[in-house]
């Protein structure tokens, strides 16, 4: 269930870039999408292969770095 504080698009940012920081991983585009305000929505951008690979084996194994 999300809290009032996960639906703030900034502070998502803020949490995501802290979890994937803590893995190893930056995902350098990442942002709060401010075209759309209303639909908060996050950009993840574009990231090399073997920045994408590399998060993949952190989801795989349950976000343990």
């Amino acid at each position: 269930m999300a809290t009032e504080e996960q639906q703030d698009p900034f502070t998502a940012v803020e949490t995501l870039k802290t979890a994937l920081a803590g893995a190893g991983i930056v995902l350098p585009s990442l942002a709060v999408d401010i075209a759309s305000p209303a639909l908060k929505l996050v950009e993840l951008g574009r990231v090399r292969a073997d920045v994408a690979a590399r998060l993949a084996e952190v989801l795989r194994k349950g976000g343990q770095a």
